[in-house]
C-alpha cells in the first residue's frame, strides 16, 4: 500500500506546535511515508497579525530550514515546501505578493475567523452561544467558498473545521447548513482546488475526520480531488490515521490523491 503525502505539518514558529523540520522527516520515515510537505502557519498583516503564526520575519530561516531538510533526507524522504494561510477578506494582496516570495510547492488556505472572532480557538468559545450554532456553520461555509473563489490555495484545510468543538446543528438547522455546503462545494468546483481530508478532527472534541462523509461524497460527485494532512504540531502525529483517511476516501467514492510541487496538482491512484 503507497502511503499518503502528509502535507500539513507545523513547527514551533506558530508557538503552538513542537519539534523542528528534522524531527518531522525522521517520524515521516519510522511512518514508513515517501513523502510530506512542512506548512507552517503563514505571517499576516495588521491588523490581523497574532501569536498563533510565524512573525514575517522569520519566514527566511522557515524556507531556509525546510530546504536544509530536503538535502539531508534526499535519498529517503521528499519534502515539499508549504504553508497554512489563513483566508481574511481583504488580505489578497498580501498574500499574492507571500505567494510569490518563495518557491512554495502549495499553500493550503484555511478559515480560522469569522470576521475577527477566532471561532476554533478555546479561550473564545463563547462567542458561540452569541452567534448560534446554524449561523456559524453557514457563515463558514460562505467563508470557504469566498477562499476558493480567490484563486489564491492548492488546497482547503480541514474544510468543516466549524465542528471542531462538536456543536451539533439540530435537525431543522440541517437544510440551510446544506444549502451553505453546497454552495461551498460549488466554488471549489469551479475554482479547481483541491480539499483537505485532515486526521486533525480525530485529536478534537468532536472526534471526526475532517470532512464529514456527506461532503466527501457530494464533493466526489463533483470530481473534487483531495489532499490529506495530519494537521501535525508534534513529530508523534505525523500520518496520523491514515488508514482511516483512505478508507473513508475510497468509501466516499474518492480514488485519487493530489501530490503538490512547484504549485502544480498531480493525481495519484488511492490503493486499499
Amino acid at each position: 500500500m503507497t502511503p499518503l503525502p502528509d502535507y500539513h505539518m507545523h513547527t514551533p514558529r506558530c508557538n503552538h506546535a513542537e519539534g523542528r523540520v528534522a524531527d518531522y522527516a525522521r517520524a515521516a520515515i519510522t511512518a514508513g511515508l515517501s513523502e510530506i510537505g512542512i506548512s507552517d502557519h503563514s505571517p499576516m498583516p495588521t491588523p490581523f497579525d497574532d501569536d498563533w503564526r510565524m512573525r514575517h520575519d522569520e519566514l527566511d530561516g522557515y524556507v531556509a530550514e525546510v530546504m536544509a531538510a530536503q538535502i539531508e533526507f534526499a535519498d529517503t524522504l521528499t519534502i515539499r515546501l508549504g504553508l497554512e494561510v489563513d483566508w481574511r477578506p481583504g488580505c489578497e494582496a498580501f498574500v499574492h505578493e507571500l505567494a510569490a516570495a518563495y518557491p512554495w510547492d502549495y499553500l493550503i488556505g484555511s478559515v480560522h475567523y469569522l470576521d475577527s472572532w477566532a471561532f476554533d480557538d478555546p479561550d473564545q468559545r463563547q462567542h458561540w452561544d452569541e452567534v448560534g450554532i446554524e449561523q456559524v456553520y453557514i457563515d463558514y461555509y460562505a467563508q470557504v467558498a469566498a477562499s476558493a473563489a480567490s484563486g489564491l490555495f492548492d488546497t482547503l484545510g480541514h474544510p468543516d473545521l466549524a465542528k471542531k468543538f462538536g456543536h451539533r446543528p439540530s435537525a431543522s438547522e440541517m437544510p440551510r447548513i446544506i444549502e451553505a455546503e453546497e454552495a461551498m462545494l460549488m466554488a471549489v468546483q469551479r475554482a479547481g482546488v483541491a480539499l483537505e481530508i485532515s486526521a486533525a478532527g480525530l485529536r478534537k472534541p468532536v472526534a471526526e475526520i475532517y470532512p464529514h462523509p456527506r461532503i466527501i461524497e457530494r464533493a466526489a460527485a463533483r470530481s473534487i480531488p483531495f489532499s490529506y494532512g495530519s494537521d501535525a504540531h508534534q513529530p508523534q502525529h505525523v500520518g496520523h490515521a491514515q488508514p482511516a483517511c483512505r478508507n473513508l476516501l475510497l468509501q466516499c467514492g474518492i480514488h485519487q490523491i493530489s501530490h503538490f510541487t512547484q504549485r502544480q496538482r498531480t493525481l495519484h491512484p488511492l490503493q486499499k
